[in-house]
């Protein structure tokens, strides 16, 4: 397996490539729990081994609802990536952040069904409770703010994600209640990606692409797929050059966040007390926190 890849990048909708990749070899990697949306686009970008993945597959085969969250962020793991970089488009349920904007939130809003989301690698005897107050690398949002300036791109600091199930988009009368409770953006995917990449020390920061007003604002039609694939389309370069300068700031900073011990005083279950089956299968994550030999 290919080494030195500190990095990560999903690519969410109308994101599948990064054309600025090159020396690129494809790796399919197998995880404990499936397989991931696609083999990663390992390549060098700025100097740096960079692992990309396209969230919903090539081609754009899987629902939200039917992503394979965990066996993605656990393949980053073992890939030896540190910091991972999402990119999501997302609708605004506030006027100040138009189409073609970037916004770089520090919160989310859980609106999915727990039951059908994979958001913990944890249980079957092993139980961990990781703090997620604030569920975003301060550090690594700072930097992508930071990146979207460097790139001329109109950006927004800070702000609420709202995740909802989808697929289908929200009701007028949905739009207008996350209006209410002051959500910034809404989206179908980050909550969990944040929550895992937590779980396995991992820095996480979205890179939200703004495509439309979701359907409340009195001054455009409802949203529909062609609007959101026009803007996707036209914030899709804007993404990759942005995230090429993140990767290249990355590339010269320092990890000094807690993101890297997120673990520490987090898993509630002694280590003698350990199922051998779900150590080993979480061992990429919890290794480090096992019984001393």
């Amino acid at each position: 397996m290919t080494s030195q890849v500190r990095f990560g990048i999903i690519g969410g909708s109308g994101l599948y490539q990064m054309p600025e990749l090159s020396n690129v070899e494809e790796i399919k990697v197998e995880t404990p729990f499936g397989d991931p949306s696609d083999a990663f686009i390992v390549g060098t970008l700025e100097g740096e081994r960079v692992a990309f993945l396209p969230r919903h597959g090539r081609g754009h085969r899987f629902t939200p609802t039917e992503l394979p969250f965990r066996a993605n962020i656990y393949a980053m793991k073992l890939l030896g990536v540190e910091q991972i970089l999402s990119a999501s488009a997302v609708g605004s349920l506030q006027e100040k952040y138009a189409p073609l904007d970037m916004v770089i939130p520090d919160q989310f809003f859980d609106r999915t069904r727990g039951r059908v989301r994979e958001s913990t690698f944890f249980g079957d005897g092993i139980v961990a409770h990781v703090s997620f107050a604030h569920p975003v690398c301060k550090a690594l949002g700072d930097l992508l703010e930071d990146s979207c300036k460097a790139a001329g791109v109109n950006v927004h600091r800070n702000g609420t994600y709202l995740c909802m199930e989808g697929p289908a988009f929200s009701t007028v009368a949905e739009s207008n209640v996350y209006r209410s409770w002051g959500m910034d953006i809404i989206g179908m995917t980050n909550l969990q990606e944040a929550k895992l990449a937590r779980e396995a020390e991992m820095c996480y920061a979205t890179l939200a692409l703004v495509t439309d007003y979701d359907c409340w604002h009195p001054g455009h039609d409802a949203v529909s797929v062609e609007t959101v694939i026009e803007y996707l389309n036209k914030n899709v370069r804007n993404a990759q050059l942005i995230l090429r300068e993140s990767i290249k700031r990355l590339a010269n900073s320092e990890r000094t966040c807690k993101c890297g011990s997120a673990l520490k005083n987090a898993i509630f279950t002694a280590p003698d007390l350990w199922p051998p089956a779900t150590t080993q299968k979480l061992e990429a994550i919890i290794k480090k926190y096992g019984r001393q030999q």
